[in-house]
Parts: structure tokens; C-alpha cells; sequence
């Protein structure tokens, strides 16, 4: 039987939910500058929840715009930070029992949740969307919340980036729908129950957190197990791994992915300026043709995966295919951040493998043979270790690759966050391909300075704080053009804007 529905039946088969859940309960907030948690106080704040934070990090823009609408924001850990009125604590997976804060909430008896814990209850109020996998989550959960926004359905939404024009990752909606990223750090998307999902692919990546292949499945596999039976679970057809899992579900399985034999599958790809277009088929059946503003095969694949739950859901194929071009992308993925010096510079957060060949593929097909050169900090020292053979063969497709130290979080370590960026940088160069390590993100600097010529590429990537690299670079021309050199434009990408922000030197 066809899973397609209409809007108004999904609608009428969804409970209706108060707009503001648990209203009333003041609720603070402990690590509030993280991605996911600065979602969430968004998110609350949209539902009309009293809210105050803290944080040794600065805020971040997004969270500077909740403050200014009244969000009480405390930058710095003490107890005298926790609220009077502070019903509730909500903490992200960084802040540790020892947390003075945490503390405080003991002392006090007060409610505490980690980050899922709180998703998952919001969740339980409203009909779950998840959207899981190792790769393409991020931009496939912004996808679909989105598309089903553009058509109507009016769902609330959190993910792990910020989308590109707006800055922001998540907002509070009045619909049914609650569209969430769902991660498989710690298990934590096992504190979601949703009637609706998806598991995009499933590689070793969190070796932190799983010891096996057969144990990270089982971990998505129970996932999968928690997925509404009067649901629906989508995976992609051609990931072995994937599929496995999925036969924990209860919930009908659909697929989906470039095989004909998928329930949803894309053909006829054509490149376009900025991204692709291809004709989405089900099950044989043209639906629709449709336009993804961002480049890449794994980007078609993840506007697949949305265009598919979207039309799952009831939307109509011309409410998608209006959509879908409008997509803004997300911060950090392929994100274009303009041009240094004739220097074309993007940024991207691929940490794993196999997410560096998929950017590196991307960046040849849009950039041809111009020189690229990639700034590289690897992720974890486990992982880069675990995965050392793999990252020595995904950069085969670029000309220069400069290794920064391994950005270790949640690791205690010594000198091997430098000694691992040698031994990869060697490892780079046996497999054909330049590169050298630096010994800092400031030795980054000063080798791009002398390095990058105009028409080259440069592409800052992982999932550290190498995205500092253009704002280093930034400096260096303000400098340069203090010291009366002749002055030019640069055009670069701050808080999502797009024109000249200084003059620099030629």
C-alpha cells in the first residue's frame, strides 16, 4: 500500500499540541554556544519559555540576537549564575558532573536533562521527524524542514548548522512536525521516538563511542527499532550497512539513492550553475524534476532523501519542486566565503574520510583544473588514526595539502595531535599529492600567505576551528593595507553576507 498522503490527513492523524510546552518552567541552559544547544534555546524561546544560560565561550551571533530579545546569558560557569526561579537544568554532553552550576541544581533538586533528553521530550509532544546517518545529516534535516515549511506544514525544526542567509538552526513552528537532526554520538538519537525517519548511511566514524562495525549497526538498528510503526523509516539502498540496520524496524522501510530498483530514486542528472538538477522517479513513476542550489553528488542525494519524506508526507511534487531551489545552504558545508587575492576560498566541515573525497570531487567538478589547495585539520586523534589509510588516499584529487595539528576534542593527549599531522602529511605525499604539516593554525597562515597565487582554490576544511584560517587571512590584508600599499576589494562571507567587508593590499 502507498504510504503518499495527503496534507490534511496527516494532519488530521496528528495530534494537535500546545504551542508552548511545559509552560512556565523557567529553564536554564549550561553550555549554551554550542551548535546543538543555542538550537534548543532558540527553539524555547520560540515556544515562549523563560530561559537563561551560560557559557565560557562568547556567544555566538545567534545567540547575541536571543540575547538582546531578553535570553538571560552569563558568560562563564559559577553557581551564583543558575537562576532563583530556575525550574529545570539542561546541559550539553561537554559540561561534566564537577560543573559548579550542575552543583548548584543538585543542591537544589532541580529537574536535569542532557540536550537529547530535552529533544526527545519535545519530541513526545509532537510527531518526530529524525534524520540520521554518519554523512549529509545536517543539510538533509535543514532540506526537509525547509520543504515542508515552504509547503505548508509549518514544522519546528533543530540541526546541528546554521543555515546560510538566516544564521539560524532551528525555530519554533505551530504545526504537528518536528524535524530533527539525530546524531549517533553517544547513542544520544536513541532519546528520540519518531514516527517518521530516515538513516542516510552508516560508517565507522565515532570510535570514541563504538568499538566495532557490528556495534555501531546494532546502534542504528535500535534506532530504527524506535521508529513509529504507523510510520515509515527511509534509507539509502546502497549502503550495506544502512540496510542491515534497518531490519530492526517495525516501521514500513522505504530506500532510496541512484538505484532504479530504490522506492525513490534520481536519474537524468544534469549539472547546473550552482548545483544539479534531476528527475525524481518512484518506483518507477516519474514524480518531478527538481533543482538543488548546491553543489555536489552527495548533495542530490540528500535533496532525494527530503524531496522523499516531504512527498511521504502529503506535499504536493510542484510545492517541492518550488522549494527545493530556494535552499540557502548551510555554514560550513562547501560554504563560498568569496574571494582573497583572486583566491577563491570555501570552507567546509568534512572530518571523515569519506566526506573529503566527496568535497574534493565537488570542488574538481565545479573548479576544473585550477589549483586547489587544502588547509586540513584532522579531527580526533582516534579517529585520524583509526581512519590514517583512508585520509592518506582522500586527497588524491587535490594539488596542495597543508595538515594542521589534530584538533583533539573530548581527548587527553600530548604531542600527538602534531606528531599524527606529520605522519599524515607524509602519508599524502606517497599517495602523489603535496603536503607539508604546520605546527599551528598561525603556521597555516603564514604558508598560505606565500603560497596561494590568484585563480587558486583554497579550501579550509574539518571540523575544529580551521575556519579561522579566512579570518586570520582577513587581518593579514588589513594589516598589509595599513602599511600604504595599493587597495583593492575583498569580498567575503561574515554572518552570511556577501560584499566588500575591507579594502586589502594586492
Amino acid at each position: 500500500m502507498s504510504l503518499l498522503r495527503t496534507g490534511s490527513a496527516i494532519a488530521a492523524a496528528a495530534p494537535k499540541v500546545a504551542p508552548s510546552p511545559s509552560a512556565g518552567a523557567h529553564t536554564h541552559l549550561i553550555g549554551c554556544c554550542g551548535s546543538g544547544m543555542k538550537g534548543l534555546a532558540d527553539l524555547l524561546h520560540g515556544w515562549g519559555l523563560p530561559l537563561s544560560g551560560s557559557d565560557c565561550a562568547a556567544p555566538p551571533e545567534s545567540l547575541r540576537t536571543l540575547i538582546r530579545r531578553g535570553f538571560d546569558f552569563r558568560e562563564g560557569h559559577a553557581a551564583e549564575n543558575l537562576p532563583p526561579q530556575a525550574q529545570r537544568v539542561i546541559r550539553s554532553l561537554a559540561i561534566g558532573a564537577d560543573n559548579p552550576e550542575i552543583q548548584a541544581a543538585v543542591s537544589r533538586g532541580l529537574e536535569q536533562l542532557t540536550y537529547g533528553q530535552m529533544v526527545g521530550r519535545l519530541m513526545s509532544e509532537r510527531v518526530g521527524v529524525c534524520i540520521a546517518g554518519t554523512h549529509g545529516k545536517s543539510t538533509t534535516t535543514a532540506m526537509t524542514a525547509c520543504v515542508l515549511s515552504d509547503c505548508g506544514f509549518n514544522p519546528s525544526a533543530i540541526f546541528g548548522a546554521d543555515l546560510c542567509r538566516t544564521g539560524t538552526s532551528s525555530w519554533a513552528g505551530a504545526g504537528d512536525l518536528f524535524v530533527v537532526e539525530s546524531c549517533e554520538f553517544q547513542r544520544n538519537f536513541l532519546d528520540y521516538h519518531p514516527r517518521y525517519a530516515a538513516i542516510l548511511s552508516v560508517e565507522p566514524d565515532h570510535f570514541d563511542c563504538y568499538r566495532s562495525r557490528e556495534e555501531l549497526i546494532a546502534a542504528f538498528g535500535a534506532f530504527a527499532a524506535q521508529v513509529d510503526p504507523s510510520g515509515f523509516i527511509l534509507t539509502r539502498i546502497d549502503d550495506p550497512a544502512a540496510m542491515e540496520a534497518t531490519q530492526a524496524a517495525t516501521a514500513p522501510v522505504l530506500t532510496f539513492g541512484w538505484n532504479p530498483e530504490a522506492d525513490w530514486w534520481a536519474g537524468d542528472v544534469r549539472r547546473t550553475a550552482n548545483g544539479s538538477r534531476f528527475r525524481l522517479f518512484r518506483r518507477g513513476q516519474f514524480v518531478t524534476e527538481l533543482q538543488v542550489p548546491v553543489p555536489g553528488r552527495h548533495n542530490i542525494l540528500n535533496a532525494l532523501a527530503a524531496a522523499a519524506i516531504a512527498l511521504e508526507l502529503g506535499a504536493a511534487p510542484r510545492d517541492v519542486r518550488a522549494s527545493l531551489p530556494e535552499f540557502p545552504g548551510i555554514r560550513r558545508r562547501f560554504e563560498n566565503l568569496g574571494s582573497w587575492r583572486g583566491v577563491t576560498v570555501i570552507d567546509d566541515y568534512a572530518h571523515h574520510p569519506t566526506a573529503v573525497e566527496a568535497t574534493l570531487q565537488t570542488a574538481r567538478e565545479l573548479f576544473g583544473r585550477r589549483t586547489l589547495r587544502v588547509a586540513f585539520q584532522p579531527h580526533q586523534v582516534t579517529r585520524t588514526a583509526a581512519l590514517f589509510e583512508d585520509f592518506r588516499r582522500a586527497f588524491h584529487r587535490a594539488d596542495e595539502v597543508i595538515v594542521a595539528p589534530v584538533f583533539a576534542a573530548r581527548e587527553s593527549v600530548g604531542n600527538e595531535p602534531v606528531e599524527l599531522a606529520a605522519a599524515l602529511a607524509t602519508g599524502i605525499r606517497e599517495h602523489g599529492v603535496s603536503a607539508q604539516a604546520c605546527m599551528s593554525l598561525d603556521h597555516v597562515v603564514r604558508v598560505l600567505d606565500d603560497a596561494l597565487q590568484p585563480g587558486d582554490v583554497l579550501i579550509t576544511m574539518g571540523a575544529g576551528d580551521i575556519d579561522r584560517i579566512h579570518h586570520a587571512l582577513t587581518r593579514r590584508i588589513s594589516r598589509d593595507s595599513a602599511a600604504g600599499r595599493t587597495a583593492g576589494s575583498l569580498h567575503m562571507v561574515e554572518g552570511g553576507w556577501t560584499g566588500p567587508i575591507l579594502s586589502y593590499s594586492a
